[in-house]
């Protein structure tokens, strides 16, 4: 696998350019991007900006998985739900195609480790037949992503009222050996304990970032507090700040900062976008070439 690291272009959507809601966002990541030299481009016939979500996994650097877009929230919303042979065409790009069902932002990767949430069985099984799934058939599953990915691949809980499941909004590798989590105190019980049990089977160490969550009746699904969302490519970590009342804005950044002494780290508002519900790594397509 190419951990984040590695990478050294990143894409977004064109709609994050062209919508007049997300431009001024989109600009301000450029302006940082050009200041660091970092190369960049925009993918064509995408139906949402997410860009993260319905691309393919790098495994080497001419080796791409698809997987499956078919996410169980936009079951609704098909208008909006992009089609990654179409996106793949459109941009030149190539890819092995599996039946598995999984978005790009349940994947958090390192070279030798993926982590993702259980809602890789939901997706996969559906809600209704999930009490009929034995052990056996979620292990199966497990085997063939680790086939696909050749690298361990470990479970954290999904947030039960969390609409995706994603993993990124919980977790990021640091190195191949250690992880930042979302602070624990403020996590479900039943999310603590199934992250414990995932730091054992991994034997890996973490270091905790604030996180925190805003209420806000005009936008319920607001991304606004999670700091864990931010974008690596290279050298660079480009990192969400909120400047909202009760923001932790100064701590989550010393914690990035202490967890990343050699990277280059430039802080970004992009709220406008959070509102929506994702913020920098879900915006975003990280590859090496």
């Amino acid at each position: 696998m190419i951990p984040e690291k590695d990478t050294n272009i990143v894409y977004f959507s064109k709609l994050l350019k062209d919508d007049y809601e997300y431009a001024p966002a989109c600009n301000r990541i450029i302006e940082i991007l050009q200041k660091h030299e970092i190369k960049y481009g925009f993918l064509e016939s995408t139906s949402d900006i997410w860009a993260r979500d319905y691309m393919p996994i790098q495994k080497g650097v001419n080796d791409f998985i698809q997987f499956r877009y078919e996410p169980s929230y936009l079951q609704d919303d098909l208008d909006i739900q992009s089609d990654p042979k179409v996106i793949l065409k459109a941009n030149g790009l190539k890819a092995t195609f599996s039946d598995i069902n999984l978005d790009g932002g349940n994947v958090i990767k390192s070279k030798e480790k993926v982590i993702i949430t259980t809602r890789i069985f939901e997706e996969n099984f559906g809600r209704d037949k999930l009490s009929q799934i034995t052990s056996k058939d979620k292990n199966k599953l497990i085997d063939q992503l680790e086939n696909l990915f050749e690298a361990r691949v470990f479970l954290i809980p999904d947030i039960t009222g969390d609409m995706t499941g994603h993993a990124d909004g919980h977790v990021r590798f640091i190195n191949e050996n250690k992880i930042l989590v979302n602070n624990l105190e403020n996590e479900f019980k039943y999310w603590r304990t199934g992250f414990e049990k995932m730091i054992k089977q991994s034997g890996l160490d973490y270091i905790e970032i604030p996180w925190y969550e805003i209420d806000d009746e005009e936008n319920p699904l607001s991304a606004i507090g999670t700091y864990v969302n931010y974008l690596e490519i290279g050298n660079l970590i480009v990192f969400p700040v909120f400047e909202t009342k009760g923001n932790e804005d100064a701590d989550a950044l010393d914690v990035i900062s202490n967890a990343f002494p050699d990277r280059i780290i430039e802080t970004i508002n992009i709220n406008e976008i959070a509102n929506e519900g994702g913020l920098l790594n879900c915006i975003s397509w990280t590859i090496k070439k």
